[in-house]
């Protein structure tokens, strides 16, 4: 019996990569001699490279960055693919957790370290690079990123600009006459679920700029200096991303990576199944085991499950969810091709409870999952997913 495990991460708890461990120990519970393929996923944000790595076994390489504070830290990316290919994660480099919380301030915070890190893989002679870009502190629109790369934004005294979303008004000019040669020579995808324009209400600024330490009023100044420098790409170099989807992800780095890098744009699940070929080993499976910290009505858009669900009823293959969280919506699922969500967490507790039980509950709830289905089986009462002769234990 062959059975693929294919979940996200439980984020604030688990890994993908623990995730897919726990429920591989549950279902060998049941069944010990199942052949069970375990596939990571990730969104874009940060467990990306641990993901695509795991996969591929591919080479973890550690780079020391400039920071989003402008202070240096550690980031990581990844080489794949005989060395053909390159996963980055910005969160490495610029993310979120990377700034305490009385320091969160997109006025400043910058992409910069990203930059350094995409160069880095780059001048390993890569011709493919994936950049996820889940879970970042800036909003400057990917300018820092661009710099890093050669790109000079320059003020009206010839001057180039400083760091942060708070800079953005200043450029005069932007001038790529430097940009890393390298980047004409490989082909760069965008790891991420967001679709958010770069400017406007529903921009990178207003959506995303309160939960990376930004006032009210730092918003509307945000707001007006990533459409400053939609104004200017525009001009000077005849690309208009201020409304292209997923341009004001990562506080715009979507709109820098499309405009400089000329990269496109791709969901993060999309891209990991890809790389992990799950379209064509899905074919031979019995059964497809997913899963993702909350399931709810936004599952449905091109999460995780829904992206697992989507390809393996190509092939008419039945697929469990085992989330954290299941709430009430969660249910619209079954529409999209899942057949069984459950969470994890079965009796009344608390989160942080549910985050120390997460290993234990995600086991057990495998296990229990798998029981049920194979109740036919076991009392010859029918096959009905028509599985393979089975002998499960207990």
């Amino acid at each position: 019996m062959k059975i693929m495990i294919v979940p996200d991460s439980y984020k604030g708890s688990l890994s993908s990569k623990e995730v897919a461990d726990c429920m591989e120990q549950g279902i060998l519970e049941v069944l010990p001699e199942a052949h069970i393929r375990k596939i990571p996923i990730a969104d874009g944000g940060e467990g990306t490279v641990e993901a695509i790595l795991s996969i591929t076994s591919g080479e973890t390489r550690q780079l020391e960055v400039i920071g989003p504070l402008g202070e240096p830290v550690t980031a990581i990316y990844g080489i794949f693919d005989k060395g053909s290919s390159a996963v980055v994660e910005m969160a490495s480099a610029s993310g979120l957790t990377l700034v305490p919380k009385d320091k969160l301030n997109p006025w400043i915070t910058t992409t910069y370290g990203t930059g350094q890190i995409i160069k880095a893989a780059l001048e390993t002679g890569v011709h493919k690079l994936v950049i996820g870009i889940g879970g970042s502190a800036t909003n400057d629109g990917g300018v820092g990123m661009a710099q890093a790369l050669g790109v000079r934004f320059l003020d009206t005294e010839g001057e180039e600009i400083g760091f942060g979303g708070g800079e953005l008004h200043r450029i005069c000019s932007i001038d790529t006459t430097n940009v890393h040669p390298a980047i004409t020579e490989c082909e760069i995808t965008i790891a991420s679920d967001v679709t958010n324009p770069l400017c406007g209400h529903e921009g990178a600024a207003w959506v995303f700029g309160p939960q990376k330490g930004a006032t009210p009023e730092m918003v509307i100044k945000l707001d007006e200096g990533l459409k400053h420098l939609a104004a200017k790409i525009r001009e000077q170099l005849g690309i208009d991303i201020e409304n292209v989807a997923g341009a004001g992800a990562a506080g715009g780095l979507g709109a820098g990576l499309m405009a400089f890098l000329k990269a496109k744009m791709a969901r993060g699940i999309d891209i990991v199944l890809d790389v992990a070929r799950f379209d064509e080993e899905v074919r031979d499976a019995d059964l497809v085991f997913t899963g993702e910290g909350r399931t709810d009505a936004q599952t449905v858009f091109g999460k995780t499950p829904a992206g697992v669900a989507k390809l393996s009823k190509k092939y008419n293959k039945p697929v469990i969810c085992i989330s954290g969280g299941v709430t009430e919506e969660a249910f619209e699922v079954y529409s999209i091709g899942i057949d069984v969500v459950i969470g994890a967490t079965q009796v009344p507790m608390t989160l942080e409870e549910a985050i120390g039980r997460a290993p234990a509950n995600i086991r057990h709830a495998a296990s229990s999952v798998l029981r049920s289905i194979l109740i036919p089986e076991k009392y010859g009462i029918g096959n009905v997913y028509n599985l393979p002769q089975i002998k499960a234990r207990g």
